[in-house]
């Protein structure tokens, strides 16, 4: 048989071109080496500071989980924060959602937007993206509308309403003072503040005790408030509940019951939200309109969580950790621990990881009650009410009583 010379040459040229390859050192797959995960907040307008709190404890706790080898299960990825401001509307909150999932394609998951009202409007892109999302908001709409990418980890306005009227009511008798027959409600108008009166006034004051006096419901900004104030002080209930959402709404109305002869030393008062205990409301408002005020909120950094409350003050020169910065620093490892469970950066299976979370360590020491899991409404499992008092300039844990650092005033 005749063998033609470049048929030989070519067979010999393959062989020795795949034996070439063959001892050359096989390349590794790529591995992931960032990570994006999404925090949209108000970093702009009447809410602001509650946004740039939020981002504090976001910030911090990418650094830490970075400094501490990022994500392992990813070979040491690193998460990078892509953080988009919400502006002061709900229309603008869902265009920067929009913005957001459009330039950014690759997040695996998401931590905002504060304001109830604007958490529901960012979800609604964010539900469509397929995008996990943590969220402190309480409006119980969030975790109403069927979606599966959303994760509520505070109790919800209504669940926190039904638990604060009798804790309250617990905390008069244990100070010694007579049971409150009556009250009074003044509140902004946006989600949440909706979310956290709907119970009471569809049965729960009644079923309290409870006669309500007067509801009064402005929309924010307050430009005055003096026909609100005039008006509790004119029916003198037994305390007061004061449900704004922006820190400039709580100072003008704290500063105007002090103005008109009622401050909380006076008249007891109860809010609802951690806008209420920030420093930036004592440096507007002022020690003397707060002291005394109590705050219904969903979480609050505790004497065991000294290490964190010590670097988080160092950090930021904040006085204290309070409900925003830890949920956010709390969220950011949430996502953390989905990604090591996941062990792929895809949101999907991220998400699922977060689903199937029944936990009491590493991100579940960041909230009240140490536990997290979500029922299928994507609502945490159990999220207890806490309820801080301004005492001498510092709001400080008086509920639930076995983590109190003091106890409560009331008058």
């Amino acid at each position: 048989m005749t063998i033609h010379r470049r048929t030989v040459l070519r067979a010999l040229g393959g062989a020795s071109l795949t034996a070439a390859m063959a001892a050359l050192p096989r390349r590794a797959p790529a591995e992931t080496k960032e990570v994006k995960i999404a925090l949209v907040v108000p970093l702009s307008g009447p809410w602001a500071r509650q946004g740039l709190l939020e981002r504090e404890g976001a910030e911090m706790a990418v650094d830490d989980i970075n400094a501490a080898g990022g994500i392992k299960a990813l070979g040491g990825a690193k998460l990078k924060l892509i953080v988009a401001d919400t502006g002061d509307t709900a229309e603008k909150a869902k265009n920067a959602a929009q913005r957001l999932v459009a330039q950014e394609p690759d997040l695996v998951g998401g931590v905002g937007a504060w304001l109830s009202t604007f958490t529901l409007a960012v979800t609604e892109v964010t539900e469509r993206a397929e995008i996990p999302w943590l969220t402190l908001s309480y409006s119980d709409q969030i975790t109403n509308r069927g979606f599966h990418y959303i994760f509520q980890t505070s109790a919800t306005g209504d669940r926190q309403a039904e638990l604060a009227l009798p804790t309250i009511l617990e905390l008069a008798k244990a100070a010694g003072v007579k049971r409150p027959a009556t009250t009074a409600i003044v509140m902004d108008n946006t989600a949440a503040p909706v979310s956290f009166v709907k119970p009471m006034i569809a049965g729960g004051l009644e079923k309290a005790g409870l006669k309500l006096l007067a509801q009064e419901t402005f929309t924010p900004p307050l430009s005055d408030a003096t026909p609100l104030i005039a008006k509790v002080r004119a029916l003198r209930p037994d305390f007061l509940f004061l449900v704004p959402t922006a820190v400039p709404d709580d100072s003008l109305l704290l500063q105007k019951m002090v103005e008109m002869g009622i401050p909380a030393t006076k008249l007891p008062v109860v809010g609802n939200g951690a806008h209420l205990a920030t420093p930036e409301l004592l440096k507007v408002a002022g020690p003397e309109p707060l002291e005394d005020v109590l705050v219904t909120l969903a979480n609050w950094s505790t004497k065991d969580q000294g290490d964190l409350v010590a670097r988080y003050k160092k950090r930021t020169g904040e006085p204290w950790l309070g409900q925003d910065s830890l949920c956010a620093y709390g969220h950011v490892w949430v996502l953390k621990d989905a990604l090591e469970q996941a062990g792929v950066a895809d949101r999907r299976k991220v998400a699922a990881a977060i689903r199937a979370m029944d936990t009491s360590e590493s991100s579940a020491k960041f909230f009240a009650g140490g536990h997290i899991k979500f029922d299928a409404n994507g609502r945490r499992v159990d999220a207890p009410l806490v309820i801080v008092q301004w005492q001498k300039g510092v709001p400080v844990t008086v509920y639930p009583t076995d983590q109190a650092l003091a106890k409560p005033i009331w008058v």
